[in-house]
């Protein structure tokens, strides 16, 4: 009986260690095959691994002739700009939809929900058309509107399911001790909202960082961003340097998504069924 068992357990274990080497190669094996991509000074058909490796590409993305630089400091100060007024528009609109019986409450949510419940294509292509009209195409402040509409759903949607995981006792038992609604807020529910806060700005920025289709149809061939220049890259059949700026923009998604897990707590998605 003790050796079955113990069969059992190692059939478990070894079907189990199967599963996550094959999760971990379909996760993982595009990004190797990208890290391998960038290091590449020589690498031809039929060889499965590159004849020769350096770092030719990445001295080249790094120096004053490649635009990457320009590109991500770009990139970054409209991810930057997308997290203020995404924050700036969501923390009073949560804050109602959380605390406040609205009319059409769920109809406002799901009206957030809109601009990814459909093919993306067709949606820039509208907001191309509208944006010519108002000489928004070609320049930074159109491809913020663009970024800022698409990332609205997850500042709007996490920025409520924080506020309504903060029970409302405490802010009865404050106001019941004499504080203002204005005081109760930027000194208890603010406060305690903070992390769930903070996990929405890591999703704004790494949307609006790693947003390529809206950008394209907006923004090119003035602005630059980094989804940009590697798909300019990648159509000149530049794998190298094309991949050089797949990492850079992959790097900055994975530190978040460590820092994100700290904040992005349980009660925050239980919530989301506002």
């Amino acid at each position: 009986m003790q050796n079955v068992t113990k069969s059992k357990w190692w059939q478990t274990m070894i079907l189990k260690t199967i599963a996550m080497v094959l999760i971990g190669f379909i996760v993982f094996g595009p990004l190797m095959g990208t890290l391998l991509w960038s290091f590449a000074e020589k690498w031809f058909w039929p060889a499965a691994f590159p004849q020769e490796l350096g770092l030719k590409y990445w001295k080249i993305a790094f120096t004053g002739q490649s635009p990457v630089l320009d590109s991500m400091a770009i990139s970054i100060t409209i991810a930057l700009i997308v997290v203020v007024l995404a924050t700036l528009i969501s923390v009073p609109a949560g804050y109602a939809l959380a605390r406040f019986n609205l009319p059409w409450k769920r109809i406002l949510l799901v009206l957030f929900l809109m601009p990814q419940a459909f093919p993306q294509l067709p949606v820039f292509i509208n907001m191309t058309s509208i944006f010519y009209r108002y000489d928004l195409v070609g320049t930074v402040p159109g491809v913020i509107a663009v970024h800022l509409v698409i990332s609205l759903v997850y500042s709007v949607w996490i920025t409520t399911a924080a506020f309504k995981s903060i029970p409302v006792t405490l802010e009865e038992a404050a106001r019941n001790l004499g504080a203002s609604r204005l005081r109760v807020f930027f000194r208890i529910t603010l406060p305690l909202a903070t992390p769930g806060l903070i996990a929405s700005s890591i999703f704004v920025f790494i949307t609006s960082f790693d947003e390529f289709t809206g950008t394209f149809f907006i923004g090119a061939p003035f602005i630059q961003t980094l989804p940009t220049l590697m798909y300019t890259a990648s159509m000149g059949y530049n794998m190298q340097y094309a991949s050089v700026i797949a990492i850079l923009l992959t790097i900055p998604a994975l530190l978040f998504m460590l820092v994100l897990e700290k904040f992005l707590k349980a009660e925050y998605i239980s919530g989301l069924g506002v």
